[in-house]
């Protein structure tokens, strides 16, 4: 018999769960399941991002490692006359994301299977975000910079969300990269900062 409490709740885990959040005053919904980032609620550092990014209504975003939308969905709703490109390297993520722009109404979305930027092609955008990992690693961190720099229009802005321990390599990398940082909000567990081309 059984005795690990995981292993008898083991047919609950191959069920879907469904997240229900306001974001930026709109109410979404995602479906999710285990083996995504945060699949029982929006993280601190997305909700973080959310509250201190400048949308308009007509911006080409990115939304790179989207998980299963969170941010790019909610930028999507903001940037209504612009269109929203949701990228991750795992396919989960990409096929959750799919369900959550139909749930959410969104018509003005598109999502690609990519490693990095390398799927997208030749498309240029207004605004990038990412609520980058942890343990990302300095490479490929490098590469996603080097990446977004080429993909952003002139005077396009990159956001991202960080653990605040590595705030000051972000700092580094982003005056590296674009010449520029702003620190836009610290908290106590997370950090925005943001860049211009």
């Amino acid at each position: 018999m059984i005795k690990n409490k995981y292993f008898q709740n083991i047919e609950q885990y191959r069920q879907d769960m469904t997240i229900q959040a306001e974001l930026n005053e709109f109410p979404m919904q995602f479906i999710t399941t285990w083996g995504l980032f945060s699949p029982r609620t929006i993280d601190e550092g997305s909700r973080l991002l959310l509250k201190y990014i400048e949308i308009n209504p007509t911006d080409n975003c990115l939304d790179i490692g989207c998980g299963y939308g969170p941010l790019g969905l909610t930028i999507a709703k903001t940037a209504r006359e612009g269109k929203t490109t949701l990228i991750d390297k795992d396919f989960v993520a990409i096929e959750y994301t799919e369900k959550n722009i139909k749930i959410n109404n969104l018509s003005n979305c598109e999502t690609f299977l990519s490693n990095g930027l390398n799927q997208i092609g030749k498309r240029r955008f207004h605004l990038i975000v990412s609520n980058i990992p942890a343990k990302v690693g300095n490479e490929l961190l490098s590469l996603f910079l080097y990446d977004a720099k080429q993909h952003l229009e002139p005077g396009g802005r990159i956001y991202v969300v960080t653990i605040t321990g590595i705030r000051r390599y972000i700092e580094r990398s982003f005056k590296e990269v674009f010449g520029n940082y702003k620190k836009v909000k610290q908290g106590k567990t997370y950090t925005v900062a943001m860049a211009i081309k």
